[in-house]
């Protein structure tokens, strides 16, 4: 089981990083969304969170200061780059990030005991199997965004470089299929 979850997780990893492949800055740290999501802010985002769950939680602490994560950091720091932080060094954070998260999965058992600092008083005993589910259900959540936003950026879609899991179209396909769904949605 602990295999199979690894596997999940480094198949989200994997997504959320593609998706920023062959952009150039200024595209992958474009907002959106109202709300600013960006695709470098997604990559910062999940290497705090894996950080946090893989580290903190039981007590191997990422060797590194993450000062985003920090309580007294402005709201949402951590969902977007600053000019300082240079796409490619989100992305290697991303994947020291990783580095040090699998070594926990590799050192510990399922059942390993946890505390997640940041959940409500009688919720944070966890373990790690717990942990492994929330990480794969957090990161694909956030790889579909990270789909959505280069769809938006650039056209491309789709679930991995090698699958996209959509039906064959070319532009003009997509096109008609999207001016059918308008015209449901217009006479709704």
């Amino acid at each position: 089981m602990k295999d199979v979850l690894h596997d999940y997780l480094r198949q989200g990893r994997d997504v959320v990083l593609w998706k920023l492949e062959g952009l150039p800055e200024r595209d992958v740290r474009r907002p959106m969304t109202p709300t600013g999501t960006n695709l470098l802010g997604l990559v910062k985002h999940l290497a705090g969170v894996e950080a946090g769950y893989l580290g903190v939680v039981f007590g191997r602490p990422f060797p590194e200061p993450l000062p985003w994560m920090d309580p007294d950091a402005e709201p949402d720091a951590d969902l977007w780059a600053t000019a300082e932080e240079s796409p490619a060094a989100v992305v290697a954070l991303y994947r020291r990030v990783h580095a040090h998260a699998d070594a926990t999965i590799d050192a510990l058992p399922l059942d390993a005991p946890g505390e997640v600092p940041w959940w409500r008083p009688g919720a944070r005993a966890v373990t790690l199997q717990r942990v492994l589910v929330h990480l794969v259900a957090e990161t694909h959540r956030h790889a579909g965004h990270a789909d959505l936003a280069r769809e938006l950026v650039d056209g491309t879609a789709g679930h991995r470089r090698d699958v996209s899991n959509l039906p064959d179209g070319d532009a003009a396909r997509w096109a008609a299929h999207r001016a059918r769904l308008q015209e449901v949605a217009d006479r709704a």
